[in-house]
Order: structure tokens, then sequence, then C-alpha cells
């Protein structure tokens, strides 16, 4: 064998025993012996493998403190919501209790109890949301109980109910009048004159109960009592016109 065929076969031997191998990291002293710009490659390669491993953890630390605003984001809005529904229907109670003759220095709560509510709120958006809902759950319980042992009191019930306790019997006043003369004296001039005389009756039994209404059903708060015109109007409308026509047509047939 030449000389150049041993240099080649010993330089073969050389590599293939060379214990870092392909894609493995090259040791400190290989690196020294690596010429400089294979050395600054893999150098410059560590850098960047390093760059990416810190921009990921940076990108998990800003997808987290995102999640945590976001969160407290919607526990904000979720309290102001619950804390609107609440004041609200705390303010119906005491109206209500009021009207009951509860004080109102019972209505009010007390320094101790709000030096302890103020503690329990010091735990951020989400203690005071669960504070909150459990001041929902006992405006809740307190409801039942104010439905439960309310008396049976017409000034309670919702407005169209309660006014045609008034309407009612005001507009079936003159109908029961023309049904009366009609029965004792016939299709005669007395029920004609009861007909013409109870035309104008609807509208005059509709300022009757409209008066009335308000005399009746004061209105506890800044606003006036619901009369419900409309509805009174239809309700002393109707009485009218059906016993109108009935008794019209029975004189026809007579």
């Amino acid at each position: 064998m030449s000389r150049n065929g041993r240099k080649t076969a010993t330089v073969t031997r050389g590599e293939g025993q060379n214990p870092a191998g392909p894609g493995r990291q090259r040791t400190a002293e290989q690196q020294e012996t690596l010429p400089k710009p294979v050395a600054a490659a893999d150098a410059a390669l560590d850098a960047w493998q390093d760059y990416l491993a810190a921009a990921r953890q940076l990108d998990g630390v800003r997808r987290s403190a995102a999640a945590a605003a976001g969160e407290q984001a919607r526990s904000v809005q979720a309290a102001r919501e619950e804390l609107a529904e609440v004041r609200t229907r705390l303010a119906a109670q005491q109206t209500r209790l009021r009207d009951r003759g509860v004080p109102q220095i019972s209505l009010v709560p007390s320094p101790p109890e709000l030096t302890e509510e103020a503690r329990s709120m010091t735990g951020g958006p989400a203690a005071v949301l669960s504070g909150l809902r459990t001041a929902r759950d006992r405006v809740d319980a307190a409801d039942g109980v104010l439905v439960a042992r309310r008396p049976l009191r017409p000034g309670s019930w919702p407005a169209r109910p309660r006014n045609l306790l008034v309407y009612g019997p005001i507009a079936l006043v003159v109908p029961l009048i023309q049904v009366v003369v009609y029965v004792a004296t016939g299709a005669g001039a007395a029920t004609v004159a009861a007909l013409i005389c109870g035309l104008p009756m609807p509208a005059v039994a509709f300022v009757a109960g409209w008066i009335g209404v308000g005399r009746l059903f004061r209105s506890t708060g800044a606003g006036r009592v619901d009369r419900t015109s409309r509805f009174g109007a239809l309700v002393c409308l109707v009485p009218a016109v059906l016993v109108t026509a009935g008794l019209l047509l029975a004189m026809l047939a007579g």
C-alpha cells in the first residue's frame, strides 16, 4: 500500500472512532480543535436555543397574566350587576317594611355589621361577588317570608286587579238599572228612556273610577299611583255596550 493510501485509512479510522458522532454536541477540547467559523456557529446555535426557551417561558407568563386579568374583569362585571340587583330588591323590601310599621333604624345595618362585611370584602372581586351572591340568597329568603306573611290588602296587588275593584262595580251600576227597568216595565217608554240616559254613563263611570283609584290607593313612593286608564275605560265601556245591545235586540224581538 502506498504512503497516501495509509494516510487515508488512518484518517478514515480516526473519524469512525470520534465519540462525538454526527449531531452530538462537541466537547470543549473538540471545539478548540475546530476552525473558528464552526465554533462560532455552534455558539450562535446555543444562544438561539436559549432565546427560544426564554421566549416560550415569557409567552407562558404573558398568557397566564392575561387569563388572570380577564377572569378578574369578568368577576368585577358580575359583581356590579349583582350589586345593582341586590340594591333594587333591598329598596323594595325597605319600602314594604316601612309600610308595615318597621322603624327606620331597624332597616339600616349597624356599625359592627358594616365593619364585618368590609373585612370580608378585602379578598378582591371574587370575594365581593361571593358576598353579593350570599346577600341575594338572603334577599330571596326575606321575600319568601314577606309573601307568606302578607295580609290580604288590595293596595299590594298588581295595578289592574286592584283597579278592577273600583272600575268594575261603578261600571255595572247603570247596566243593572237598565235591566231592572226592562224587567219591570217591558219594552216601553221607561226602557227607552233608560237606554238613552245610559249612553253617557260609561264616561261618567270612568271618571268616577279614575278619581276613586287615586283616593283609595295612594302611592307610597315618589311616583303617582297607576290608574290604568285604558284598562279602566274598557271595563266601563264593555258592560254598557253589551247590556244596551241585548236590550235593543230584546225590544226588537218583542
